[in-house]
């Protein structure tokens, strides 16, 4: 995995000393459910997510430079949201933020930078990102990054006691993306 800067952030891999980080965020209630996974009940939880994250290599650690601090993971992942549609040149998104740093525009800033990484140095041709229906700042975060809704799809999630939500997906193509780049200017 390449580390990305930003003005304020470093996407880079995990390391088992994130641990700590990791679990102060990831004990919350008010994150993992709203990513489809319940609360980290201690730090040895949180160091096995950390050993897939560096063994799956596509989660970055979000770290504020000020702070040299975990605050967030960031994915690029090779997932899609529909199982139909397998072509290649295509990732999702996910994120999560330690409650503490809400609202400071940390995610946007983050998945603005993994953008240009998917489009310009992966050559992907598309990168999805979604947000279940209680989630209205993944929403807000989203839309300011430039994605489109294509669709909704309802689902349970098992690791959250069958939880029945509906996923409203959004997408961003290297065109649009492009588009969006040429008009900043």
């Amino acid at each position: 995995m390449k580390t990305i800067e930003t003005d304020r952030l470093r996407l880079r891999p995990w390391t088992p000393e994130d641990a700590e980080d990791l679990y102060e965020y990831a004990q919350s209630p008010l994150v993992g459910p709203r990513a489809g996974w319940p609360p980290h009940k201690n730090i040895e939880e949180s160091k096995t997510i950390i050993d897939m994250f560096i063994r799956e290599g596509d989660v970055y650690a979000i770290e504020l430079k000020a702070e040299n601090k975990v605050i967030g993971g960031l994915g690029l992942h090779k997932r899609l949201p529909d199982d139909k549609d397998q072509e290649e040149g295509q990732r999702e998104i996910g994120y999560v933020l330690n409650p503490d740093y809400w609202g400071q525009g940390y995610v946007p800033e983050g998945v603005r930078a993994l953008l240009d990484y998917g489009f310009n140095d992966l050559d992907l041709r598309m990168i999805w990102c979604a947000h279940h229906h209680d989630n209205m700042n993944s929403k807000r975060v989203i839309e300011k990054c430039g994605f489109t809704f294509q669709f909704t799809q309802e689902s349970t999630i098992a690791l959250l006691d069958n939880k029945e939500v509906v996923s409203y997906f959004y997408k961003i193509d290297k065109e649009d993306y492009d588009k969006r780049q040429e008009t900043k200017f």
